[in-house]
């Protein structure tokens, strides 16, 4: 599939509940990336830029009880608006590859499936946030949802993980479903198994948009 409006580039995204490892599989798929001679932006969701992470500070501070989900809708959409404009679409159009800790479709599965908001709503919502940017290739990290919420929590939980175990399972739930519903584009991998097995994992889903080098790189032991 290809990124809707952009250059040569190439947009990853990882995706997963909370607590299920693709913040460090993003960094160690990013170094891979750099050491096959990529240019690579590595970006998360919220942030990116100095307005998307003032916002973030506003989702995720535990304090802000009193959100609504309409709220929490837009700010993530106009999080991720400044993101694609500032620093996505800059990257793409120069034929960089993009990696990025969330994407749209964590809104699907946090705002539409967990929250209870209207498919229709947040799907409009999205096509404005992202500025019609997708990406080439998603892949979600799956894992039971107890394991991730009590990795997630151990230092402390921020406003959407304070939700608790039940908003998470309906987040997995979310995800499951956006797999079946676009199997081209999102691809499932077991999250259960050591790092160096989760990240062979995700060479595999990205095989066929890889360099070939990096598709192909056995995975080194001790890593992770």
């Amino acid at each position: 599939m290809a990124t809707t409006g952009e250059g040569g580039g190439l947009f990853l995204t990882l995706e997963g509940i909370d607590g299920c490892g693709k913040t460090t599989q993003a960094a160690r798929l990013t170094d891979a990336l750099e050491a096959a001679g990529c240019d690579v932006v590595r970006l998360r969701e919220p942030g990116g830029t100095d307005i998307s992470e003032k916002i973030r500070g506003l989702l995720l501070d535990p304090s802000n009880t009193e959100m609504c989900p309409e709220c929490e809708l837009l700010l993530y959409e106009a999080s991720r608006a400044q993101l694609v404009r500032q620093v996505i679409s800059p990257a793409l159009e120069r034929g960089a590859t993009v990696v990025c800790d969330r994407f749209f479709d964590s809104t699907l599965a946090y705002q539409e499936a967990a929250r209870g908001l209207s498919s229709q709503v947040v799907r409009t919502a999205n096509g404005l946030g992202s500025c019609g940017v997708t990406p080439h290739r998603t892949v979600v990290l799956d894992l039971d949802p107890a394991l991730a919420f009590s990795r997630a929590t151990a230092g402390g939980a921020d406003r959407l993980e304070a939700e608790g175990l039940a908003f998470q399972q309906r987040v997995r739930d979310g995800y499951l479903r956006l797999v079946g519903e676009e199997p081209e584009r999102v691809r499932l991998v077991d999250a259960t198994g050591t790092p160096d097995e989760v990240y062979s994992a995700i060479l595999d889903a990205l095989a066929d948009v890889l360099p070939a080098s990096l598709a192909t790189e056995a995975v080194p032991h001790g890593r992770g």
